[in-house]
């Protein structure tokens, strides 16, 4: 049971640590408005993984996962939201002049509902619960248990690395506020969430 449950943690860890959208959503907020506002967005994301566990448990995510219709409903909506952040981040680094934060009103209900909202629109995660977590799931516990498990393991994953990667940036912030760097890396945020939005839509 414990060689199966570090294999599990294994495969997960090499799936959070992959480049993707919640990485680049943290980078972008992390740019635009600081460690705090970052933070925030990753407890947006480990919000939407429990959402996204909770829905498996029930089943919810299987009939998603095996519906094309749904899947293709939610996937473009998760583009098409990715797209909109990289436009954003584009419009708001247009100049050369550093982009303002977010509006003091609205920085943290913006930042968590944005980590939340870019992964419950990302159908991936339910093909991942759906199927991959149960191959994953140590043998000689009850499947729900077992599942419950390995998403509390994602959970702290992805908790860890984003964390991480938020207080690396926190450690480097004199470097980007400078005007140069903050629009560039605003920039390059941005065309990266949108192309992972148009590689969404075209999977």
């Amino acid at each position: 049971m414990l060689t199966r449950l570090a294999a599990a943690v294994a495969v997960l860890g090499l799936l959070t640590i992959a480049p993707g959208p919640d990485l680049a959503v943290v980078v972008r907020r992390a740019v635009a408005a600081g460690a705090r506002d970052a933070l925030r967005t990753v407890g947006g994301i480990v919000t939407g993984l429990l959402v996204w566990g909770a829905l498996t448990a029930a089943g919810l995510a299987a009939v998603l996962a095996a519906s094309p219709t749904a899947y293709l409903t939610v996937r473009l909506l998760g583009a098409g939201y990715l797209v909109f952040l990289g436009a954003q981040a584009l419009w708001q680094h247009r100049r050369p002049a550093p982009a303002t934060a977010d509006q003091p009103g609205t920085a943290a209900g913006g930042a968590w509902r944005t980590g939340l909202l870019s992964n419950l629109l990302n159908p991936k995660i339910a093909v991942l619960y759906t199927g991959l977590l149960p191959a994953l799931a140590p043998p000689g516990l009850p499947a729900v248990r077992g599942m419950a498990l390995l998403v509390l393991v994602h959970v702290c994953l992805t908790l860890g690395w984003l964390g991480g990667c938020v207080l690396l940036l926190s450690r480097v912030r004199h470097i980007l506020e400078r005007p140069g760097v903050h629009r560039a890396l605003g920039r390059t945020t941005g065309v990266v969430l949108i192309g992972f939005g148009v590689a969404t839509a075209a999977v």
